[in-house]
């Protein structure tokens, strides 16, 4: 078979989508030589393309090629751009996320990846320019796309909650981790501080700063309890100038007379760097109103870091026992649970401990096994 996959978002720093495209993709590849696989994405820049060609292992994939679509924005590439190519080559299978292709050939079978439906959800929280190109491209998206994967049960079910699909349309595939056990030199936990600013002990959370996301809660928690844990500071890891940014950070900031030194944003964190910032911090906290799956509370997990995560569905489904929860609103709840976790090693232990016996459910490699066969029962 042909099969294109969508690997726009490899090399933009789109956190949790970037990293499921990215291992699935590379994984996918690693298990199948016998199909060929067309790679597209909008860029043409050289270091980003090298650096997709290194993160893929893409060297002696001699059944893969990359190639890159340019076009004005994103409703050219998939009106215009992408059809011409898909019609061209005559792909059998094309594997993107949310937004399908316009005039799509017959032959082409179609899948859209569905992290999340937050837009339904919680409209409130999102732009209004971009609910109003979601409600218009993801029914048609959903309607025409043979197979629609969601990354959690959970995803499944709102997925039939809030549009018109068959249940059997619908195939559940985990997103799993893909950091390792870090080398913990002295040398590379002083590059790590120095390159984010990081205090010597801090309670840390990583995403992006949506109004989902539920930060402005975690910071008035920490501001609640800082005093009687002064030596420990707050990180908020994630890009302040990316999309969407949730304005009620830096009120709670303000209101609660913080300083910079009190909560330390960060930035963006580069994947190699993720590891180590995790397992140096003393707790990671994971708040958010909504989620489809919550990659973060793993790679916490994965590194031996306590998780406290709000208590929604999804982050049942991925942690189960391994994390202790709050009621996504309950401030007072949430600053006693953090103000336990910082000082309370036995129950730390607790938790890394079950932690260790969780994630060994989720596997890239065994997520890519299950999308592989789903383009395989597509073949005509």
């Amino acid at each position: 078979m042909k099969i294109g996959i969508d690997i726009r978002n490899i090399g933009k720093q789109k956190t949790g989508s970037e990293v499921v495209v990215l291992e699935l993709t590379k994984n996918i590849l690693k298990l199948d030589n016998e199909n060929k696989y067309f790679l597209l994405t909008d860029t043409d820049k050289k270091d980003v393309l090298r650096n997709i060609k290194k993160d893929l292992d893409l060297d002696s994939k001699s059944n893969t090629q990359i190639i890159s679509l340019k076009a004005k924005n994103k409703f050219i590439w998939a009106a215009w751009s992408m059809p011409i190519f898909m019609r061209k080559k005559k792909l059998d299978i094309f594997h993107t996320e949310y937004i399908v292709p316009f005039f799509v050939s017959k032959n082409t079978k179609i899948i859209t990846h569905i992290h999340d439906v937050s837009f339904k959800a919680y409209r409130k929280m999102i732009l209004k320019r971009d609910l109003f190109f979601l409600d218009m491209l993801i029914p048609r998206s959903i309607r025409i796309a043979d197979k629609i994967i969601a990354v959690s049960e959970f995803t499944k079910k709102e997925i039939l909650k809030y549009y018109e699909v068959d249940d059997s349309k619908i195939e559940v595939v985990y997103n799993s981790i893909n950091i390792k056990i870090p080398q913990e030199s002295e040398s590379r936990k002083a590059e790590i501080i120095s390159k984010y600013n990081l205090p010597p002990s801090y309670i840390l959370y990583l995403g992006t700063l949506q109004p989902r996301k539920n930060i402005a809660i975690l910071i008035e928690a920490y501001a609640k309890i800082k005093d009687k844990i002064p030596n420990i500071k707050l990180v908020i890891a994630g890009n302040k100038k990316a999309h969407n940014f949730d304005k009620k950070i830096d009120k709670v900031i303000s209101n609660n007379n913080l300083s910079q030194k009190d909560v330390v944003f960060c930035g963006y964190v580069d994947t190699p760097d993720k590891s180590l910032m995790y397992k140096m911090s003393e707790v990671f906290v994971f708040p958010s109103f909504y989620e489809g799956f919550g990659i973060p509370i793993l790679e916490a997990i994965t590194q031996g870091t306590p998780v406290i995560a709000s208590d929604i569905p999804p982050h049942r489904e991925v942690a189960k026992n391994s994390a202790i929860y709050f009621e996504p609103k309950d401030l007072d709840n949430l600053s006693k649970k953090l103000y336990n976790i910082c000082v309370d090693k036995n129950l730390r232990n607790k938790l890394i401990d079950l932690g260790r016996v969780r994630i060994n459910f989720f596997s890239w490699e065994k997520s890519a096994k299950k999308l592989l066969k789903i383009y395989k029962s597509l073949k005509k």
